[in-house]
């Protein structure tokens, strides 16, 4: 399918059909990405961290879930000058 790019104020845009917007599940948000010169629209996930509460449990599993950056903080402010 061709679209013809549109001046939409100071951008640009395609009108993309209803039946292409159903197909993709796509309501009235999207994402784009864009990857070796392609654009990658993707519908808007609304649930952002969906299934981070497993994905969590398996790394656990996996014994990945180790810290990457040393926390231990020095919060002694004795010596601090302000």
């Amino acid at each position: 399918m061709k679209a013809t790019i549109v001046s939409i104020g100071d951008s640009k845009g395609i009108k993309i059909p209803n039946t292409v917007l159903e197909q993709c599940h796509i309501k009235s948000e999207v994402t784009l990405e864009v990857v070796n010169c392609n654009i990658i629209i993707q519908p808007a996930n609304k649930t952002p961290r969906k299934n981070w509460e497993q994905c969590f449990q398996e790394m656990s599993k996996n014994k990945e879930d180790r810290l990457i950056i040393d926390d231990n903080l020095d919060l002694d402010t004795s010596g601090w000058e302000w």
